[in-house]
């Protein structure tokens, strides 16, 4: 009995999306999907360059910070970035869209990368953050709906045929190397 009230309570959540939200909310959930197809794998490109042993030891320096200085680590990747966003501005405004997009669109990447491997090292100390304990899985439980709705879209499924068409691709122009042991 408690799994169907469980299952009409999700079913009421899934209403469609107003023309409201589809101003507010696809927008978001565009950014949301970029983060989620690349939160992981730019996370485990950190993971690599936590073998070195500069980088392992900063990263054990910031697992060992306070709640609240780890709030102030997460204004790091916006400060160095500021510079990056502000001359593919100057080169929108002189005509260099084509190089400002691309300068803004890598900048997007290694700064999802670096955010993505911060959290994964912080999520401990920020869920000691009260607001952040409370907002942080009602978060969670908003940007999964969106998500499920977005995988039931035809254009999602689409996407998903034309992804696994040219993983296929790319691993028969690319055939994966034999590692050699050491």
């Amino acid at each position: 009995m408690e799994k169907k009230v469980v299952e009409d309570q999700e079913m009421e959540n899934d209403k469609p999306i107003s023309i409201w939200s589809l101003f507010f909310l696809y927008p978001i959930a565009l950014v949301l999907l970029f983060e989620e197809w690349g939160w992981e794998p730019l996370a485990a490109f950190f993971d690599r360059l936590a073998r070195l042993p500069v980088w392992s030891s900063v990263e054990r320096k910031i697992t060992l910070l306070p709640p609240w200085s780890v709030l102030f680590v997460f204004g790091i990747p916006v400060v160095a970035l500021l510079p990056i966003k502000l001359l593919a501005l100057y080169l929108f405004g002189n005509g260099h869209v084509v190089i400002g997009t691309s300068l803004l669109i890598t900048a997007k990447i290694f700064g999802t990368a670096f955010c993505a491997r911060l959290f994964q090292l912080t999520k401990p100390a920020l869920m000691k953050i009260g607001w952040f304990s409370r907002w942080y899985p009602q978060w969670k439980k908003w940007k999964d709906r969106i998500f499920r709705k977005i995988r039931r879209s035809s254009f999602w499924q689409m996407m998903q045929k034309v992804k696994s068409k040219v993983k296929i691709f790319w691993e028969r122009i690319h055939p994966p190397r034999l590692k050699k042991k050491l």
